[in-house]
């Protein structure tokens, strides 16, 4: 027998609240899944909606097959996998969408609401941000809401539904606080297990060319926070290491891919105090670490140190981690250079560049040494009419020389890749640092951001008996970008030049705030991990905390909050008390020998008691017409008195 594709309407009052729930449900993985997902839940829960409006006929069970098999190989096709988050939540919605073209009642309707939690969660699968967890409460409110719908009363308002959905989860918070508490936490925080993010996120490149970090210029993102131990170094000292670029094809600076040096930290000479801090590092899909110049020590496991004293870890941080590290802004490195490593780093495609290298071999001639080239350099950086900008010109073929030359305007990888070039030209081994320089300190948390705006790149040249020194041709040309940084220069006259917007100084506090909060939301929830766990534990007065001891505590505290909820709710919808009529006329019931039938109304229980029981009927019916007067008629003291003499006078 077919079964029947018809609608009765029965479901149109709850179906908005159920296609409510599932886009909210839905919101946060709008960004992460392709547009036509989007478009397709919106195109079946219009349809759904008008096919119960006009009580019409669901699609027959080929349309639908048709149809997820459609949508099951546009995900497969657009993701070329369906296991992952984003694979898997995006099948997870469009599966959800098709479900609504075959809903009929209201347990399919419990289907779809379960769905709706699932996607929920599922976006906590990708990132845990400050906004979440009031996003949780209110998605988890209105699918509750939307449950409680399915079976009110026409009547019912709405409000009062949002306040009963609302109770429920408030009952329910107690327990999910206390096990989110005590339960025992895994070694590493949630949020830095790796993960599918389905999308890229920013950061360096492994390649140089001029115009590259101009976008990152550009932008706010954060790119890790800083937490001193001390006093915050100087701006002039903020050089975040990151990656070191030695290859250069005449246009392009690259390096080698993530390697260990054997004896990269033995070539490090270290001087004065350390500087101790703790970085929190945004994902970048990358293995770059990033550090104070120069980094000597740190906590991060599976990271190793490269030969040019860059850090690195075996496998791409896809999520955010934390780690502590210790630095010294005052160091020597490889002081001994051999003739095949000194060969590496003078190395110089042939034919590029040709007004570079003679210039740079002219003004070697005038100087008496290596370092008074340097400085003569730096000079004519700083006293020629060369600018800092972040929108320079384009340069074409032999990028240097029009640079140098022609353009004489750029950001920070022009200047020192023309400067790293010049000490090449004349004999002086050279190399490219990219990383971050600068920084801005947030009052509010007490720590530094380092943002993608501050993302830098400078020359290190190799000096006889001095070894790697670091040179920022940078500060030669605009001082203001290596003592200022970024984020001053928005406020400053000096960033208009560069091609900076002035952002609102109200709104920049408020930036500052809200990562501030950002940034203890993922100290003390996302980080909420075993060391903190037994800090907690401890000032609880739990020594030694073990799991053992914290999993019988969380037994038997949610075991004591379930009883406790479980007493609330037995006291809120408990049966009312029977009140002293109803109490009198029972015991005249029980009196009378005979049992009531349902729904039996007092005088039609008289009319078989008058003739059945041993009472005299005139006792009866005048026993019942007290306790109608008592119980339903008007509120008179004397009404209940006089049914209480008549049934204490039975016998």
């Amino acid at each position: 027998m077919a079964r029947p594709r018809g609608t009765d309407g029965s479901l149109l009052p709850s179906l908005p609240w159920t296609l409510a729930a599932l886009a909210f449900a839905l919101a946060p993985h709008y960004q992460f899944q392709p547009i036509w997902i989007t478009i397709a839940f919106i195109a079946c829960g219009a349809w759904r909606y008008t096919i119960e409006k006009r009580r019409g006929s669901l699609p027959s069970v080929w349309i639908r097959a048709f149809l997820a098999l459609v949508c099951f190989l546009g995900v497969l096709t657009t993701y070329s996998t369906i296991s992952g988050v984003g694979p898997g939540s995006a099948l997870l919605a469009i599966m959800a969408a098709l479900k609504l073209l075959e809903t009929r009642k209201r347990r399919d309707q419990f289907v779809l609401l379960f769905i709706a939690i699932f996607l929920v969660m599922s976006s906590l699968l990708r990132e845990q941000y400050l906004w979440s967890l009031p996003y949780l409460m209110l998605a988890i409110l209105l699918i509750m809401t939307a449950w409680i719908r399915m079976s009110a009363d026409a009547t019912e308002p709405a409000r009062q539904s949002f306040a009963t959905g609302g109770r429920l989860i408030l009952y329910a918070a107690p327990i999910a606080i206390a096990m989110w508490i005590f339960f025992p936490r895994i070694s590493t925080p949630f949020w830095a297990v790796p993960i599918d993010t389905s999308t890229a996120t920013s950061g360096l490149s492994d390649t140089m060319s001029p115009g590259d970090i101009s976008s990152l210029s550009l932008s706010d993102a954060v790119a890790f926070r800083v937490k001193f131990e001390g006093a915050i170094p100087e701006p002039r000292l903020r050089y975040w290491r990151g990656l070191v670029l030695h290859r250069f094809n005449g246009r392009t600076w690259s390096g080698n891919e993530p390697m260990i040096g054997k004896r990269s930290r033995e070539q490090v000479s270290i001087r004065g105090e350390p500087t101790r801090y703790e970085v929190t590092l945004e994902p970048t899909h990358q293995q770059w670490v990033f550090a104070l110049d120069m980094p000597y020590s740190w906590t991060l496991s599976n990271t190793f140190m490269g030969p040019q004293q860059q850090l690195a870890r075996v496998h791409p941080i896809d999520q955010r981690i934390a780690y502590d590290a210790v630095s010294y802004s005052e160091y020597s490195i490889d002081t001994d250079l051999s003739n095949y490593m000194r060969t590496w780093y003078l190395r110089l495609p042939e034919g590029s560049n040709p007004r570079t290298l003679k210039f740079a071999q002219e003004m070697r001639r005038s100087a008496e040494s290596d370092t008074e080239f340097i400085v003569s350099v730096l000079e004519r950086f700083t006293n020629e009419e060369y600018f800092y900008t972040l929108k320079p010109p384009p340069l074409g073929s032999n990028p240097v020389d029009r640079f140098l030359f022609d353009t004489r305007r750029g950001f920070c990888e022009h200047y020192a890749s023309a400067f790293a070039v010049m000490m090449r030209a004349v004999g002086i081994p050279s190399r490219i640092v990219l990383g971050y320089q600068g920084g801005e300190l947030n009052p509010l948390g007490g720590y530094l951001i380092v943002r993608q705006a501050d993302a830098h790149a400078w020359t290190e040249v190799w000096l006889e008996g001095a070894g790697w020194r670091r040179v920022d041709p940078t500060a030669a040309v605009a001082p203001e970008r290596v003592n200022s940084g970024i984020s001053a220069a928005m406020f400053g006259g000096f960033g208009a030049a560069w091609g900076l917007a002035t952002p609102s100084l109200l709104l920049h506090r408020l930036t500052l705030t809200w990562d501030a909060l950002n940034a203890k939301w993922n100290e003390w929830v996302l980080g909420y991990g075993p060391d903190n766990q037994d800090k907690f534990m401890k000032w609880l007065g739990m020594d030694d905390p073990d799991w053992r001891k914290m999993m019988l505590t969380l037994v038997g505290i949610v075991i004591a909050l379930t009883l406790l909820v479980s007493v609330l709710l037995m006291l809120r919808y408990r049966s009312p008390p029977r009140d002293r009529a109803a109490i009198l006329y029972g015991r005249f019931v029980r009196k009378t020998g005979i049992e009531p039938a349902i729904g039996e109304t007092p005088d039609a229980f008289a009319d078989r008691a008058a003739t059945d029981s041993p009472l005299p009927a005139a006792t009866v019916r005048t026993i019942t017409a007290s306790y109608l007067d008592a119980r339903y008629g008007s509120l008179d003291p004397a009404a209940l008195g006089r049914l209480e003499e008549e049934v204490s006078s039975l016998r």
